[in-house]
Formats: structure tokens, sequence, C-alpha cells
């Protein structure tokens, strides 16, 4: 994998085979960072990157000049990963290692962005959990989205809050966003 632009734009990093990843390919990354680029300003996001695996997505964004990262994995490995990978860039990333939906439950911060990239084979009840949580502890800033990477088998369009999706070869990107109160 590679980081895509900002500061570290065309650093490579490798995940060590003994990691339970699988990280967003450069295409799909590239065109969500597009979709992003024309809706934020990088160095104004505060972004929660749930089953943060690599820290590929992390990485991503701290390149781009956000400095409020929370990175939040249950395996040991990528937590540690992380914090080795972002250290060495001098980025600034929190890491927890942590169950998602227990995180969830206790986090108190509102982000701009959060991302969940949940192993493909989840069951469609643990996508909709991540969003349902999302949404029922607030965890979303005013204009803010979540970001569900998923494969283009998984249909989320049901959901409530979801508002659009995007595929890329095998992967796929499901928005949720606040509805507006008037």
């Amino acid at each position: 994998m590679r980081i895509i632009s900002g500061e570290f734009k065309g650093r490579k990093i490798t995940a060590p085979n003994s990691l339970p990843v699988r990280p967003t390919t450069d295409m799909a990354k590239e065109a969500l960072f597009n979709i992003i680029n024309n809706h934020y300003y990088f160095d104004d996001i505060r972004f929660l990157d749930l089953f943060s695996g690599s820290g590929n997505i992390s990485y991503e964004f701290a390149s781009r000049g956000t400095t409020e990262i929370t990175a939040v994995d249950q395996d040991f490995g990528c937590i540690e990963f992380i914090k080795k990978t972002a250290a060495g860039f001098e980025m600034e990333i929190e890491t927890i290692k942590a169950d998602v939906f227990k995180f969830l439950q206790k986090f108190e911060k509102k982000s701009t962005i959060i991302f969940a990239d949940p192993p493909y084979e989840f069951e469609d009840l643990a996508f909709s959990k991540i969003a349902e949580f999302v949404f029922k502890y607030q965890l979303l800033e005013p204009n803010g989205v979540l970001v569900i990477e998923h494969s283009k088998h998984t249909k989320l369009a049901d959901l409530p809050n979801y508002s659009y999706g995007k595929s890329y070869g095998g992967n796929s990107f499901s928005f949720f966003e606040m509805p507006e109160i008037n």
C-alpha cells in the first residue's frame, strides 16, 4: 500500500503478513479521498478510524494535514503496527485497542468523519450495528459523515441515515449522514 497524496505522497507501507488486514486498494482509496476532498478541509477534520487494520486510511488523512485522528482495532498487532508506523512518519494518530462495538458505546468525542472498514465477511446485522451505534450515541459532528467500506455484495442502502453509495471494483463505500433539521 502507498500514501497517495499530501506530505508523505508516494511512501510505501508494508504491513506484516501476520496481521489480519485487507487494506483498501489504491484505486478505491483515491476515489474515496476525491469525494472527501470536495466536502471538507483536511486540517479541520476530526477523524475516527474503526477496524483500522494496517492504518492505511489514517495515514492518508495524516498526510493530508488532519491532526485529530483516532484509530481503533481489537488486534494488538495492528495497533502496534500503526503506532510504529505513525511514529516513523511523526504523525499524530491516537491508537486504541478495543472491540469497536464496545468502544462506540463509551466514546464521547464527536468526529467529522468516521470510517469503518470491518471484515467483509461480517453479517449484515454487524454492518447495521455500526451505523446504529454511531447515530444512537451521536458521534458525528453537524455535517459529519459515516463511511462504511464493504464488499460490493453487501447492501446497506436500506439502513437509516443512508445517503448514497459508490463502488470501485470489488470495494463499495456507503455514506451515512445526519438528517437535516429544519
